[in-house]
């Protein structure tokens, strides 16, 4: 990829590494990085091969430091219509598509995380913090509410009130502060950032690729439906999965004190298929 390509793209024994790529800009989200980042989980999505992703950003300083102002300002220069549409549901549908992607997304927050920023950290499935990073929801500062899901995800991650502390003052918090607000999983050195997200995406890896993408629609569609409702997600993913030669290669090796070989198809014959 050249480096001038919003988002970098690498892939190597099943990872696939996306990095935000505007560190003279602390990789701020402007229309076109956004739209390549989900025409990079597009193809992510339909390529078997690939089974974790690890989103992170370029240089030294940021993450991402949220939306780009000044493409933002012209559009609600231009009319509110065009700023909904250009901005808001250009980041809503980020943050939607990451969350409910059918593959562990890994954001290795390595700097500043503002704004959409950190909106991208709340909607992925897992997050690994730098002991350098920090995290703001400063759009009030802007006279504005988030718009890519933070007064929707953060509440639900962190608690009400909590949220609000944060969503209504701006003021920016350690990665040990949203370490301890559910926002990340693991703080680590600095130093250590991508090996830890690559720890973590080489234990997922161990097991089945259908059982995986299973186990994150289920929590994805249930976790804001009533137990109920979430216990037929919960059962229709089972059924989904029980055909599949993977379930009972994974009972089978059980049984025979072996390592299990999955071969990650949905059909009932072996075969390399797709994942999701």
């Amino acid at each position: 990829m050249p480096d001038h390509d919003p988002v970098l793209f690498a892939s190597a024994g099943g990872i696939a590494t996306l990095t935000l790529n505007r560190p003279d800009k602390l990789n701020a989200l402007s229309y076109e990085l956004i739209d390549r980042l989900l025409a990079h989980l597009d193809v992510i999505e339909d390529d078997p091969a690939i089974r974790v992703v690890i989103l992170t950003g370029a240089g030294e300083r940021a993450f991402s430091a949220g939306g780009d102002i000044p493409q933002f300002s012209g559009s609600v220069a231009s009319s509110p219509e065009t700023a909904v549409r250009d901005f808001v549901r250009r980041g809503q549908r980020l943050t939607a598509r990451l969350e409910a992607f059918c593959k562990p997304v890994i954001a290795a927050v390595n700097g500043l995380a503002y704004g959409g920023g950190c909106e991208i950290t709340e909607a992925v499935p897992l997050a690994i913090a730098s002991e350098r990073a920090i995290f703001a929801k400063p759009e009030i500062n802007l006279g504005m509410p988030p718009t890519f899901g933070g007064t929707q995800r953060l509440p639900r991650l962190a608690g009400r009130k909590r949220a609000l502390e944060l969503l209504l003052t701006g003021d920016p918090f350690p990665a040990a502060r949203a370490l301890e607000l559910g926002l990340v999983n693991h703080v680590a050195a600095h130093h250590d950032l991508l090996p830890a997200a690559h720890e973590l995406a080489q234990r997922i890896m161990r097991h089945s690729p259908l059982a995986t993408a299973s186990i994150l629609a289920a929590v994805t569609r249930g976790i804001n439906a009533s137990i109920g409702e979430g216990l037929l997600i919960e059962s229709e993913q089972f059924a989904r999965i029980a055909p599949t030669a993977d379930l009972r290669e994974g009972l089978d090796a059980w049984m025979g004190r072996r390592a299990p070989r999955y071969i990650g198809s949905w059909s009932r014959t072996a075969g390399r298929g797709e994942t999701c």
